[in-house]
């Protein structure tokens, strides 16, 4: 196994215990499944934990939209004015340009539960306190 899917299913075992604290903390979907769908669709220009060619998607879910400081958004998402809420995650990843006329992210996840499994990943990787 390659050490960033270690980390990978490390991240997700470490983000379910935090998100299983509260109850609805945690978005249905499987998060495990979820971090496969990530590899397939969104590692090649998001990193966690750091910028890559997109911004770095730890804390992404509830964070306001165009709002990572170490990436430089395009004019249209830092003009959105939503929140990345599961369901907004869901809207943008069937169709970002649809969602975001102007953003720069143009990979789509068109199966529905492979959005849901990837948004309850995404839910599981918070910034450290």
């Amino acid at each position: 196994m390659a050490a960033s899917r270690i980390w990978t299913i490390g991240a997700v075992a470490a983000g379910l215990a935090l998100a299983t604290g509260g109850a609805g903390a945690q978005p249905p979907g499987d998060p495990v499944k979820g971090a496969t769908v990530f590899d397939d669709h969104c590692s090649d220009c998001h990193a966690l934990g750091g910028v890559g060619q997109g911004p770095n998607l730890v804390g992404v879910v509830g964070r306001p939209a165009g709002t990572d400081p170490g990436y430089h958004y395009t004019e249209a998402m830092t003009a959105l004015g939503l929140t990345w809420t599961p369901a907004n995650l869901d809207r943008f990843l069937q169709g970002p340009r649809a969602l975001v006329p102007g953003t720069a992210m143009s990979e789509t996840v068109p199966d529905p539960t492979q959005r849901q499994d990837l948004i309850a990943y995404l839910a599981t990787l918070q910034p450290k306190p």
